[in-house]
């Protein structure tokens, strides 16, 4: 919804006649939500994130696509971590979005899967590159988009913020985990 009639300049929306009468100190708000303009911003990037992390590549040989989230995966602790915080990040800006609840626990739910399967070593690389949780996860948000009440924005906000920090805790234990399972393995068979 693109509205002439809403301020989309910085003096515009402040009130001001742009000639500098009230300047906007660096960090004011300016409401670009009105004008919708900040949501496809966002639908973009999100479509971005989730293409890097999941489609980036073509298998040669193949028309099966592959992304960062398996290969990031090779690295032991760090790069699951790595892979869900960015997995998560789609999940915070579809709170912000106001995406109903029940989505967000559907899209936290693939995100979970995700990064507990996919921190088991090599295994867990290859459920990354076939389950794509991230790509999974824009298609609910697209698909529920148009669904999203700003009455109920809040509570999922809270909701989010929640489940956020508690994988955020099981990925950071999951990647210790890791490392030591890896450090270990290594010493036994004599290469550390």
């Amino acid at each position: 919804m693109n509205d002439s009639s809403t301020p989309t300049t910085p003096a515009a929306a402040s009130g001001g006649d742009g000639d500098g009468d009230e300047p906007l100190e660096p960090d004011a708000v300016v409401d670009f939500e009105s004008a919708g303009l900040a949501d496809e911003e966002t639908l973009a990037r999100l479509r971005a994130v989730s293409f890097y992390l999941d489609e980036a590549f073509e298998v040669p040989g193949t028309n099966y696509r592959v992304g960062l989230d398996p290969i990031l995966g090779l690295v032991p602790g760090i790069g699951d971590a790595t892979a869900s915080a960015l997995s998560a990040y789609i999940l915070v800006e579809a709170a912000m979005l106001g995406v109903p609840r029940a989505t967000l626990a559907r899209m936290l739910g693939n995100v979970v899967l995700d990064a507990t399967v996919g921190s088991l070593p090599l295994v867990g690389d290859v459920f990354d590159a076939a389950w794509k949780a991230n790509a999974r996860n824009v298609r609910l948000l697209e698909a529920r988009y148009d669904d999203a009440s700003p009455a109920g924005a809040a509570a999922d906000r809270r909701f989010l913020l929640a489940a956020v920090a508690a994988v955020t805790l099981l990925l950071v234990a999951l990647g210790a985990a890791t490392a030591v399972v890896a450090l270990w393995a290594l010493g036994q068979v004599g290469l550390l």
